[in-house]
């Protein structure tokens, strides 16, 4: 299966691991590509109230509704209005960024959430190389199947060491046999780089799997039948008026044309004391700021820091009052979401920072390699005599699951079931090679007179 798997599986490999490569360096390529936008033209005193920063914002921009207000985390950063329902946009929005010392609108960007367009593009490509849910399957596909190559590939591994004797072992498993040429030298070398490798690419498969269409959507369902989803903020004020129709596309479920994020502008003079109030009741670091969904309803902030120790408390804020309503700490994630929540940070590079950031390029570049000796592998392993010529590699020899122990079955068939409901493109993917597998056995029968 690790043959089977690797050759037809690689090129999706390969191509998650290039553009993965490139997406873990979009924090310095959106420093980059938006420098104009992203940084003040000049840090001098104080800045300005937000609530001015916002009016200048909304009267360059009168499109659309306010989403979300990004205040500056460091001296240096504009603020960042977010406009949903902007016409023309669909389910994007556009955000606006403004220098907090001038009040000066230094440009607007089309943007998914707050993220900027060179890392939208990115992580977009990464996820479907652009081609919508058809090409989406192509990650998934890769996800899938890198950490049954990687499991099979050490088990391999293990297997074809096992005679060493001594301290050969040690020394054998870690790096190959520099003595040896030819194909042994180019399996060596893939199975010493796959040993070092094997943790980074089975934690980049499991994180990259929870946030998949098909592979996520069960892993949701498993959260939710265990109770693990993450406590929802209740942002209703109590006595408050209601009415006033639900927003569509508020928290990133709805998008309809662009509807708007809030029934109406809100007031920008409550936008500090929101987040006056917010910061006293322990509401730190870097921040979003969100009107309310509805009439009737608390302003939202929320924090956005993804860098360990992660800060993603949550409070509801009513501006009249001044008081948190109500307030969603972090700590009170269940254990399964705090682990997705850190998985899906890490997996995009964010949560230990530049350390993470190297960690996953090397990966993704220890992967390319990988791809790279392995085909080199099946290359060499071609038969080059005159009267055997073939183009590629042989593969091994069909039917040796025959010749596993019975229990291996038992246990296995019911196993891979399993595994074939949790990971499904994983499970039609390997039903896809048993079928081609059966018919290539069917056509090479020999067929008696």
């Amino acid at each position: 299966m690790h043959f089977y798997a690797g050759v037809f599986v690689a090129p999706f490999l390969l191509l998650a691991a290039l553009t993965g490569l490139l997406y873990a360096f979009s924090p310095q390529l959106e420093q980059i590509v938006h420098r104009d936008v992203l940084h003040a033209e000049r840090v001098a005193g104080n800045p300005l109230p937000l609530a001015e920063q916002v009016r200048a914002a909304r009267t360059a921009h009168p499109e659309g509704m306010i989403k979300t207000v990004v205040p500056p985390d460091a001296p240096e950063e504009t603020t960042r209005v977010v406009l949903n329902g902007v016409p023309g946009l669909g389910e994007l929005q556009r955000t606006v960024y403004v220098d907090p010392y001038t009040g000066k609108v230094l440009g607007a960007r089309t943007t998914e959430g707050t993220s900027m367009p060179v890392t939208t593009w990115l992580g977009e490509l990464h996820r479907s190389l652009h081609l919508g849910d058809t090409g989406a399957l192509y990650a998934e596909a890769a996800a899938s199947w890198l950490w049954v190559i990687a499991v099979l590939g050490l088990l391999m591994w293990v297997v074809r060491r096992r005679h060493y004797r001594g301290t050969a072992p040690v020394h054998r498993a870690l790096w190959h046999d520099r003595s040896a040429r030819g194909v042994r030298r180019t399996r060596g070398r893939h199975g010493a780089l796959g040993l070092w490798a094997a943790t980074g690419l089975l934690v980049v498969s499991i994180t990259g799997l929870t946030w998949t269409d098909h592979a996520g959507a069960r892993f949701d369902l498993l959260q939710e039948r265990l109770n693990s989803t993450p406590p929802k903020l209740d942002t209703s004020l109590t006595g408050a008026p209601a009415g006033g129709a639900p927003a569509a596309g508020h928290g990133g479920h709805a998008h309809h044309g662009g509807a708007h994020s809030s029934a109406h502008d809100p007031d920008p003079v409550q936008i500090d004391k929101v987040l006056a109030t917010a910061r006293t009741a322990g509401i730190t670091g870097p921040v979003e700021i969100s009107p309310p969904a509805r009439p009737g309803h608390a302003w939202t902030v929320a924090e956005t820091d993804n860098t360990w120790p992660v800060r993603k408390d949550k409070a509801a804020v009513d501006p009249a009052a001044q008081r948190v309503t109500d307030r969603v700490a972090f700590s009170d994630h269940p254990t399964m979401a705090k682990l997705t929540t850190l998985g899906i940070q890490f997996h995009m590079g964010r949560l230990f920072g530049p350390a993470n950031q190297l960690f996953m390029a090397a990966t993704a570049l220890g992967l390319i390699v990988l791809v790279f000796w392995a085909y080199r592998m099946w290359w060499q392993r071609r038969p080059t005599r005159a009267d055997r010529r073939a183009p590629f590699g042989r593969p091994p020899a069909r039917g040796a699951w025959r010749s596993l122990p019975t229990w291996t079955l038992i246990a296995g068939v019911p196993l891979m079931l399993a595994v074939a409901w949790a990971v499904p493109v994983l499970g039609v993917t390997l039903l896809a090679f048993l079928v081609i597998d059966a018919l290539v056995g069917v056509l090479r029968r020999p067929r008696t007179s």
